[in-house]
């Protein structure tokens, strides 16, 4: 039995000491039973513990940091409960901060705050690059006790004085991995030291790597270490396949997929912006409801995006790996990496969006000639041999492949094929059939550099012995071969026996060396 299901056996949210309106939100929700980590962190945490978690994406890390920060604020202020808010010289202070690497997951915190905390009262606001700062600096001066941000934004607000965080009792620092591929880790470094000393901190990352390890060491203070699954590998209940398949041909086979499993929700991932563009009007096209979402895209068309995905609206949601960590939503039975990623690392968290909270999934890869080394470097990581489904295309697809070896190698023959070469086949095959196809392929071959050696002086020598009625002679074989059997020169062409060469011939040489 894995732990999970065991979990579902034993563990219940009402057994990790959670007050009645958290309850009351999680059943509303459809929540009965923890997941691992949220079974793990959850005491922790309201022991008032630093925590060092690592959990893969899609395990429930937002419930297991945003249900006891929700009890902790509500035990500590008892009014939360009711309808008024501690209110501090006219202005609730900054109490908890989350900070978070993308738009899209600060707002799926946000949201998650808000349903969990429905019945709490208590205030919370998210601040995010990408959009005006108006609405945001209105709900700071209403004050807020839970503030999720990314860094960019919140460094602004707060040389701006719009933010003060002196009052601050728990960070949060959520995806830190991410936050060091995005090269958001000078910013964090800065919002760290602008933190009170005093604090209760909490640490969730989905890898480990060194330099992750070390940041944990200078923000945590005798961390408890909280570890579901080992580093870097796949959710269990993910089914993995890869299709080798050339660059040209992965437009056709994603639609193919698409209409063949009647795939109603999926996540497709691109490496590029501009390569998720295409996709999204390849497949609009074809009669398949797509949108892209990645950074050149403005917050209102991302969240419009995000909510048609949700909603059902639109079958395919084709994104970047900057969003991946931001899209949190249920029910996405497939990911397909259209392109695999040049960061190891970054597979394990795109699958991840899939087969999320014990749920299963499928993941789809394309590997190209040019991507082999990335499909080893991921193996390699997840320590796991992807299998490799056969497919096949309908006939005509790639025609672009098909015709650019065989049109280019023709060029490449051109200059060798005059235009005496067609007279010269003819009259070949009328002599010795058997023999056409050795004959054109050397004559292709030996016309360039035996051509021009041996046909000059004999050629002249030829048209002296033989009669005017036989000129397309001179660039046969037959040229080459009455020049071996001729020994003496003619006497009718004394310009030919003149210009006879005095020295034996070199291949004369070679007979009387043998």
């Amino acid at each position: 039995m894995s732990l999970l299901d065991n979990l579902k056996t034993t563990v219940r949210f009402s057994d990790l000491k959670l007050i009645q309106p958290l309850l009351d939100a999680l059943k509303k929700e459809g929540y009965e039973t923890p997941t691992p980590i949220q079974h793990q962190a959850i005491p922790y945490i309201l022991q008032n513990r630093d925590l060092l978690a690592c959990a893969q994406t899609g395990t429930g890390k937002t419930a297991a940091f945003a249900l006891p920060i929700l009890q902790i604020l509500a035990q500590s202020h008892p009014s939360h409960s009711g309808s008024a808010t501690s209110q501090v010289k006219g202005r609730t202070p900054i109490r908890v901060l989350v900070l978070t690497p993308t738009r899209e997951l600060a707002a799926q915190i946000g949201d998650s705050f808000d349903r969990y905390g429905s019945s709490l009262k208590i205030s919370n606001s998210v601040i995010f690059g990408g959009v005006g700062q108006g609405a945001q600096v209105t709900a700071l001066r209403r004050g807020i006790e839970i503030l999720v941000a990314t860094p960019g934004r919140l460094l602004d607000l707060i040389e701006q004085r719009f933010v003060d965080l002196s009052k601050l009792e728990i960070f949060v620092l959520d995806e830190a991995d991410r936050m060091l591929d995005m090269g958001f880790i000078h910013d964090v470094k800065r919002v760290i030291k602008l933190l009170p000393k005093k604090r209760h901190s909490l640490f969730f990352s989905a890898t480990m790597p060194p330099d992750i390890q070390k940041l944990a060491r200078e923000i945590l203070t005798n961390p408890v270490k909280v570890e579901v699954t080992p580093v870097a590998t796949t959710a269990e209940k993910i089914v993995q396949s890869v299709y080798m398949v050339e660059k040209i041909d992965k437009r056709r086979l994603l639609e193919k997929l698409v209409r063949d499993f009647n795939i109603q929700r999926a996540l497709v991932f691109s490496r590029t912006k501009h390569g998720a563009d295409k996709i999204t009007r390849f497949l609009n096209q074809g009669g398949i409801s797509a949108e892209a979402i990645h950074g050149n895209k403005s917050q209102n068309n991302r969240i419009r995006a995000l909510n048609n995905f949700k909603e059902g609206k639109t079958r395919i949601l084709v994104a970047t790996d900057i969003a991946a960590r931001g899209i949190d939503i249920d029910g996405v039975t497939h990911v397909i990496n259209y392109e695999l990623p040049n960061v190891p690392e970054s597979y394990v968290h795109r699958i991840g969006r899939t087969a999320r909270a014990g749920n299963e999934g499928i993941a789809f890869s394309f590997c190209d000639s040019e991507e082999r080394t990335y499909l080893a470097d991921i193996e390699r990581l997840i320590r796991i041999k992807i299998p490799v489904v056969a497919h096949r295309l309908s006939p005509n697809s790639s025609p672009a492949v098909l015709a650019t070896p065989s049109s280019s190698s023709r060029t490449s023959r051109q200059p060798h094929s005059t235009a005496p070469r067609p007279q010269q086949s003819s009259q070949r095959e009328s002599q010795r059939p058997q023999q056409r196809g050795r004959s054109a392929n050397s004559n292709q071959g030996s016309s360039q550099y035996l051509g021009k050696n041996r046909d000059q002086s004999p050629s002249k020598e030829n048209f002296s012995r033989n009669r005017p009625s036989q000129p397309q002679s001179q660039n046969g074989k037959s040229v080459q071969k009455t020049e071996v059997r001729t020994s003496t020169p003619s006497k009718a062409s004394p310009k030919t026996t003149a210009k006879a060469p005095p020295k034996t011939p070199w291949w004369k040489k070679i007979i009387s060396s043998k």
